[in-house]
This record gives C-alpha cells, sequence and structure tokens, in this order.
C-alpha cells in the first residue's frame, strides 16, 4: 500500500457483511461503509491508514482524480431528501463557486464532504457495468477486486457512477 500520507482517497466497500468478524464490521463501520458499492472521499491520516489496512479484504482503494470526483459529487452526491447536488447548492452553501471548484478543492486536500452544508459523505454507487475483473475476494495483484489500487480506482468509480 503506497497511497501519498497526506493525500486524498476513494475507498470502496466490495463484499458485504456474510461472515465478517465484528471488528472488522466495526471498522467499516467507522468508515461508513455500511453496504455493499457505497464509496467515501477520506483524507489519509495515521489513523485512516491504521482502518483501512484492517478492512482490506472488503474494500479497495486509491488516488482520486479530479475528472473522477467532479463525476461523483455530479452524478451521486446527495443532500437531505435524496436530492442531488447542484452548483447552485454549492455557491450558497459553501465557499465554492462550482462543482468543479470543489472537486478541484477535494482532490488537493483542502476541502472535506463536510464543507458543504447538507452533502452526505457516503456515495451509493452502482454495480460495475460488464461486471468486475476478476474474484472477489482476491487482492487486486492476485487478479482480484480488494485491496489498494492506485489511480485505477478512478477507472472503477467511473465504471460504478
Amino acid at each position: 500500500m503506497s497511497a501519498k500520507e497526506d493525500g486524498v482517497i476513494l475507498a470502496i466497500r466490495i463484499r458485504g457483511r456474510v461472515s465478517v468478524r465484528p471488528q472488522i464490521e466495526d471498522t467499516l463501520e467507522k468508515l461508513k461503509l455500511h453496504r455493499v458499492h457505497h464509496a467515501r472521499v477520506l483524507k489519509m491520516t495515521p489513523s485512516i491508514r491504521g482502518m483501512i489496512t484492517k478492512a482490506k479484504d472488503y474494500i479497495t482503494w486509491g488516488e482520486l482524480d479530479e475528472e473522477t470526483a467532479e463525476l461523483l459529487i455530479a452524478k451521486r452526491g446527495r443532500l437531505s431528501g435524496n436530492r442531488r447536488v447542484t452548483d447552485e447548492h454549492i455557491r450558497k452553501n459553501s465557499p465554492f463557486k462550482s462543482i468543479r471548484a470543489f472537486a478541484k478543492a477535494l482532490v488537493a486536500g483542502k476541502a472535506t464532504t463536510s464543507d458543504v452544508e447538507g452533502l452526505k459523505p457516503v456515495f451509493r454507487l452502482s454495480p460495475p457495468r460488464k461486471g468486475y475483473r476478476g474474484k472477489r475476494n482476491l487482492p487486486v495483484g492476485m487478479g482480484g477486486v480488494v485491496g489498494y489500487r492506485g489511480t485505477g480506482i478512478n477507472e472503477l468509480a467511473q465504471k460504478m457512477i
């Protein structure tokens, strides 16, 4: 695992709840990855790194890019009442002028999802188009799906958006 220490990552839960040890389920709850295909944008800190390492067999993660962040916020970002995020809402409820400006600051580590009032921290994704490439219980390095995938997370996320 070689994600930048202060970088921003996208973490996606891949595997479900069956036969998950309680300690790992608790870690996934703290990461707010409650269900399969839930995604979060996280700033890589030592505590987050430890939680990611503990839950590595149930999630996949990697460095988020601006294009994917913008797409994620525009298409899958939700406000209370399951309303979509708009440029207008971003302008009124945050110091950012548009979704693009917010996505750029998010990837740079200068913003978090809590900077936009009412924005939910979890993005609910759909299963990837044309399915997963590999077994869901094997790490990426062995031809599986879970674990650290670097910038490849952006390709998977775009298939799931």
